[in-house]
């Protein structure tokens, strides 16, 4: 974990200081930029992670993807909310996580805006700052605070979130849509908000923040209800109270997305 944390401090402090400079943005499609300062931050994240960890694979945002035989592996988003760190605005995060032979076993999300580190261990508790945290007790979806966020291909794709978030809208207490799915699944761990629903998502968006939900006593699935994968596209995450809940309204939107696609 220490390596981890230190990394993520590392790169985020980097970005904290910053921000306020020239930032060169790039275009990886139609709306979903890259800059810079992606780069350099995950350039410092592998750096320091594989000279301590040689034998140790990468897989991360900016287009790196290194193998190694040993089982392990860091999964990295050197920037979670670039489009808010590109605009100026303080919601972004450095999210590292460590899978070994397909099971993410360590996540670190790291703030830097706010100095909070939010950390687990698969087996273990979730941390913020070193302080234990655990999920909300909202029992009720209409009590419920949710987040979610939209995909980069929503100018080109009928399947967009947008019914979705229609009907949260109409069943849960209020949404917020932060632009980090990372923190999004942060402030689930540690009862900020109740519920998070995301699809098209990517390992580096969810790995660390998935386990983090999960070791602060909260569950995460796909959006039927069963096993999350790092690597399948959707992310339901919750304080397990409003679970089903959340189920029943994303299958109801789930089907008007299937009588799109025919």
């Amino acid at each position: 974990m220490g390596q981890a944390e230190e990394a993520a401090l590392k790169a985020g402090r980097m970005l904290r200081e910053n921000q306020d400079k020239c930032i060169e943005v790039a275009y990886k499609g139609a709306i979903d930029i890259v800059t810079n300062f992606d780069q350099r931050s995950q350039e410092l994240i592998f750096q320091h992670l594989s000279s301590v960890y040689p034998d140790h694979g990468f897989i991360a945002e900016e287009d790196l993807c290194e193998e190694k035989a040993g089982g392990f592996r860091w999964i990295i988003d050197p920037i979670d909310g670039t489009t808010n760190y590109a605009h100026g605005i303080p919601a972004y995060c450095v999210s590292i996580a460590l899978e070994r032979d397909g099971e993410v076993i360590l996540g670190v999300v790291f703030d830097p805006s706010r100095e909070e580190m939010f950390t687990a261990v698969k087996g273990g508790k979730a941390f913020l700052n070193g302080k234990r945290i655990r999920v909300s007790k909202a029992e009720v979806l209409g009590r419920s605070l949710l987040a979610t966020g939209f995909p980069y291909d929503i100018w080109e794709s009928d399947v967009d979130n947008i019914r979705h978030c229609s009907r949260f809208l109409k069943k849960a207490q209020d949404i917020r849509r932060c632009g980090s799915a990372a923190l999004d699944l942060c402030y689930v761990a540690c009862g900020r908000y109740d519920g998070f629903w995301e699809m098209k998502l990517k390992p580096w968006d969810v790995a660390a923040g998935g386990l983090i939900v999960e070791s602060a006593g909260g569950r995460v699935s796909d959006f039927s209800g069963q096993q999350f994968s790092i690597y399948r596209p959707e992310c339901l995450a919750s304080n397990g109270l409003i679970h089903s809940e959340m189920i029943d309204v994303l299958q109801k939107g789930q089907e008007e997305y299937s009588r799109i696609r025919e």
